[in-house]
């Protein structure tokens, strides 16, 4: 499995507003960790169940993270990069993950030496088609009193094959191995 990770603080990257709200108010945040009840209203996990185990142990008390947003898609839309997979389709995730903690949410050094500390142990993983990347980017926290500035990471999962049952099915491993890394990772963060 393809793992690396980026670093995205530039003016012009993503930023995360936590909790958050589209302008629209269709879609909005919903706290799975605290409450996990909540994971029918997300449009996506009905449409890609497998995203839900993923979702469930994110959001469990192993992991030190939680989600704040996600979406999933199926697509023959492949980069030139992806040409090492030999797929015609990919299935496709993010998740956005905040730290549960408030204190480490802050902590630009603790996020980044997890980032490292996840690629390596992505890197020994099987051999599959698939790939996964976390991005370091901002996030705004913003609560009763203020609003405090901190990091977070989106993580994108890919899974690669012939047709898109085959490129669901390495995705969801994926998700799994990805899933895995990070619960496993979390007592550390």
């Amino acid at each position: 499995m393809e793992a690396d990770y980026s670093i995205e603080l530039g003016k012009d990257d993503p930023v995360l507003d936590f909790p958050w709200t589209d302008p629209s108010g269709k879609l909005r945040y919903f706290d799975l960790k605290r409450h996990p009840e909540l994971m029918e209203k997300i449009e996506e996990v009905r449409e890609f169940p497998e995203l839900a185990e993923f979702l469930r142990v994110i959001n469990s008390g192993r992991s030190a993270f939680e989600s704040a947003k996600c979406d999933a898609w199926v697509t023959t839309e492949l980069s030139d990069e992806e040409n090492i997979f030999n797929a015609s389709h990919k299935c496709a995730s993010y998740v956005d993950l905040v730290a549960s903690s408030l204190e480490a949410r802050g902590t630009y050094k603790l996020h980044r030496q997890f980032a490292g500390k996840w690629k390596e142990l992505m890197r020994r993983v099987p051999e599959i088609s698939a790939s996964a990347e976390l991005c370091l980017r901002r996030c705004f926290s913003v609560g009763p009193a203020e609003t405090t500035d901190g990091f977070y990471f989106t993580l994108y999962v890919n899974g690669y094959g012939e047709d898109e049952f085959v490129a669901r099915k390495n995705w969801n491993i994926g998700l799994g191995l990805t899933g895995n890394a990070i619960v496993q990772l979390s007592a550390g963060f």
